[in-house]
């Protein structure tokens, strides 16, 4: 099928079948896209290495999804027969998992909104790969890198983390804010997919970390690039400010007015936390939520639920939220859910920080720079 897609990338398509998934023989391969060009030539290409390599690949083409939509049923209904491999190759996301928002999974005591969630996290059958956004060029770039140095940087930070109990953020745009990790764990998104519970992005490359819940004090000043519940990722022309009372946000503005104007970045910003809010009053007006759940979505949609750091020699920042977050020199928070699965809401907004200096605190009382003006100390 070699005529949906342009050459250059094919062998980035084979890298992440062969290499980033390991994908064995006779596996099952559940790709998810979207009827986009560049999204549907990713997804070709990939069905394409897949069945070079022996993999048994199935594509669904679902309409485009945003963070407050419900995937299609049979989407979910491909989920239940238990694929090796899923491949979301998105225009923006997959979409909810409806029922399950309704009746979670359980595992261990914890409850999970999403089968996907579900079997990447708790059972671990699950394995693959996430591309909200790609492009072919960015696939092009970004898909062929040296995974083998950049799972090295990714150790070398996350190693760092290790009995850490608070990281201070700040940068040029006016970026200052502390929050707890103890406890925490951080994540890697290193392109090592090869086993049952690992997944991750595609451009790969950041080390990521949840908040203590309710911990952020200070301000984040947003000045590269910011996601958005239900409109494209954007390059952000004027710099977003978020404060913050009792660890949640608590005011969303820029240096011109406070409130902000609806057409700026961070109106834009405001009305997608509004959004994921006033969804969460609904699926307890309907029903569908418990009042603590809902409760705890429409505090959730002002959370903190990430700190990630860009690790992506080849990523570049341009208004794609999928490549912008890789960046060298970068740091990234999100607005919403974390990946601890103990901070649940409608949204995950990823808002890019320029040249941060990030100091990290541990047990001790000792310190130790990770970033300092953008330039790793790794």
């Amino acid at each position: 099928m070699a005529e949906f897609y342009p050459d250059e990338i094919t062998e980035g398509a084979r890298t992440v079948i062969r290499d980033v998934c390991g994908m064995k023989k006779g596996e099952r391969v559940l790709i998810v896209t979207n009827p986009k060009k560049d999204v549907m030539a990713v997804s070709m290409a990939l069905y394409d290495a897949a069945v070079e390599y022996g993999g048994e690949p199935v594509v669904i083409i679902q309409k485009q999804k945003s963070l407050l939509d419900f995937a299609d049923k049979a989407v979910i209904a491909a989920f239940k027969t238990n694929p090796e491999i899923i491949l979301s190759i998105s225009a923006d996301k997959i979409g909810k998992d409806e029922e399950a928002m309704a009746h979670p999974y359980v595992f261990e005591g914890q409850e999970f909104n999403h089968i996907f969630d579900y079997q990447m996290d708790a059972t671990k059958t699950l394995r693959g790969v996430w591309t909200p956004g790609v492009t072919i060029d960015m696939f092009a770039r970004t898909a062929n890198i040296d995974y083998a140095l950049l799972q090295k940087r990714c150790k070398d930070l996350s190693v760092r983390f290790e009995n850490a109990v608070s990281v201070h953020v700040t940068a040029p745009a006016g970026t200052d804010i502390t929050f707890g990790v103890k406890g925490r764990k951080p994540f890697d998104d290193n392109g090592d997919f090869t086993k049952g519970g690992k997944g991750g992005n595609i451009p790969a490359g950041e080390v990521f970390i949840s908040p203590e819940i309710a911990s952020c004090k200070g301000r984040i000043v947003y000045d590269g690039s910011m996601s958005y519940a239900d409109i494209p990722d954007g390059i952000i022309t004027e710099p977003i400010i978020c404060d913050f009372t009792d660890g949640y946000i608590s005011a969303v503005y820029d240096a011109h007015s406070n409130p902000p104007s609806p057409e700026s970045d961070a109106g834009k910003l405001l009305a997608s936390i509004t959004a994921s809010e006033q969804k969460s009053l609904a699926m307890k007006a309907d029903g569908t939520f418990s009042a603590e759940k809902a409760d705890a979505f429409f505090r959730n949609s002002r959370h903190i639920g990430e700190l990630g750091i860009g690790l992506n020699p080849a990523a570049t920042i341009n208004g794609n939220m999928l490549e912008d977050e890789k960046a060298f020199h970068t740091c990234h928070f999100a607005v919403g859910a974390n990946y601890d699965n103990d901070a649940d809401t409608f949204i995950h907004l990823d808002g890019v920080v320029r040249d941060p200096t990030i100091v990290i605190t541990y047990e001790d009382g000792s310190t130790f720079t990770v970033e300092e003006n953008g330039v790793l100390k790794i």
